[in-house]
């Protein structure tokens, strides 16, 4: 059995040996049998006294863009060459040395034949039917319906675009899909809707307010715009660095209430004591435990920052307690998450600037992290601070209930989804929604329920148009 060059060959009787320069190199010399169609890397000249004529070629078109040294034939040995060219591209190999079989004439083998050929012509016909509707969505601003429309319309006249190859045997035609097909909810589409409804609730919000009586909800919570905005986010967007956009927003008074859970405010708070670190999400848990860290997807945050935060925060407890006890009443996870944020004094926490433009931030599940060991710790040292959850459940409700017009911006899911949605459910539904989640509605859960829904729990109004994003 041949090997190496030789094996590549089709004709036995004409064989190449091994050139002593690299295999790596491209092959210089061809024998009789066919190469591919492709550009030839030699050209070789008319036969003289049987050893052909080899010019190098120091540039070839095409991939195999390699410089070819010049090799002297008498270093080869004897050989039979045979100039090749480029126009001859049919040779005759041994499939079609064979015969042909005769074609079957019986009834039975022609229909088979014209089932087949059938086939292929309705699949082409289909092809080309997809080719021709492919069409580009181009997500806009949708403000003006009718320019939208015209837009739509064109991009289906869109053919595809042809580009042109050319080496040096041929010339070749690809046809390049660069328009996308339509995907009826993609996500570009779903973000698209998501920024018109949430410039929905801005154009709303920003409308002077028909009703100016029994807006007062408590002492320090009222309704302020024509549109209450509610935002909700996970604990996981205040580790990472959709913090600060939050911040913004409650610093400029684009939103009118937030609810998180207790990692979203504790979280805002350590930041402010202690950074928090990049990392990976496969860095191994244990030799991560060894090292006193700990991981929040692909971000670490040392126990040292939680030890700063336990000496940061015990000492507000203790002043939370003494004020109970004198002034009695009971504290709310609203009222000690604005007490926290007054106390941080830190212009780049969340929390603090809530408690400076007296935005009120709710967490039902306020004991369920970092901040709820600091109340246990110091219930065993100090015990008696009362937290009372009962009261921001009739707060928030009470807001949703006197409000104008709401609007709901939940990012996450779990509790912080389904406490805002609740709320508006007490006033029939809320007039504007959007959701971003990556939770699929397959398993039953609240969380990656899409808003049709909350339409039949009454959580969003029947008229409403809610996006959810998938993220």
């Amino acid at each position: 059995m041949a090997t190496g060059r030789e094996s590549r060959t089709r004709h036995p009787e004409y064989t190449v040996p091994n050139p002593p320069f690299p295999r790596t190199l491209p092959t210089l010399y061809v024998s009789s049998c066919a190469l591919p169609p492709v550009v030839p890397l030699v050209s070789l000249g008319p036969l003289s006294s049987g050893v052909p004529d080899v010019s190098p070629v120091s540039h070839v078109s095409g991939p195999l863009s390699v410089p070819v040294p010049s090799v002297s034939l008498s270093a080869l040995g004897p050989m039979s060459l045979v100039p090749l060219s480029v126009s001859e591209n049919k040779r005759k190999t041994r499939g079609n040395k064979r015969k042909k079989r005769k074609r079957s004439t019986s009834r039975k083998h022609v229909r088979g034949r014209e089932r087949g050929e059938e086939v292929k012509k309705r699949r082409k016909r289909k092809n080309t039917k997809r080719r021709k509707s492919s069409t580009i969505i181009i997500i806009s601003n949708m403000a003006d319906q009718e320019q939208q429309q015209q837009q739509h319309d064109a991009s289906e006249e869109i053919e595809p675009q042809l580009l042109k190859a050319t080496t040096s045997t041929q010339e070749l035609t690809i046809t390049n899909y660069s328009n996308h097909s339509y995907i009826p909810d993609s996500r570009r589409q779903s973000f698209g809707r998501a920024v018109e409804e949430i410039n929905k609730m801005i154009a709303c919000r920003e409308e002077p307010m028909k009703q100016t009586d029994n807006l007062q909800v408590s002492d320090k919570i009222s309704v302020k715009n024509n549109c209450t905005v509610f935002l909700g986010y996970t604990s996981n967007m205040a580790s990472c660095g959709v913090r600060e956009t939050i911040r913004f927003l409650v610093e400029h008074r684009l939103v009118d209430c937030l609810v998180t859970t207790a990692g979203g405010v504790e979280e805002d708070l350590i930041k402010c004591l202690a950074p928090t670190y990049l990392g990976d999400f496969h860095l191994k848990g244990r030799d991560l435990r060894m090292k006193g860290i700990n991981r929040i997807g692909n971000l670490l945050v040392p126990n040292n920052n939680y030890c700063k935060f336990e000496d940061w925060v015990m000492p507000i407890l203790d002043e939370l307690l003494r004020e109970q006890k004198e002034e009695g009443g009971y504290w709310t996870p609203s009222k000690i998450i604005a007490r926290l944020g007054k106390e941080i004094n830190n212009k780049t926490s969340i929390a603090y600037w809530a408690a400076v433009r007296g935005v009120p931030i709710f967490s039902p599940a306020l004991t369920d992290g970092s901040l709820g060991d600091m109340i246990y710790f110091h219930g065993i040292r100090n015990p008696g601070l009362v937290v009372d959850i009962a009261e921001d459940l009739r707060l928030i409700n009470q807001l949703a209930k006197r409000s104008l017009n709401t609007g709901m911006v939940i990012v996450g899911g779990g509790v912080v989804k389904h406490h805002i949605c609740n709320s508006n459910l007490m006033r029939n539904g809320a007039n504007y929604s959007v959701y971003l989640n990556t939770a699929s509605e397959w398993d039953g859960s609240d969380s990656g329920a899409r808003p049709d829904e909350a339409v039949s729990w009454g959580k969003i109004r029947l008229d409403a148009n809610p996006v959810k994003i998938y993220v």
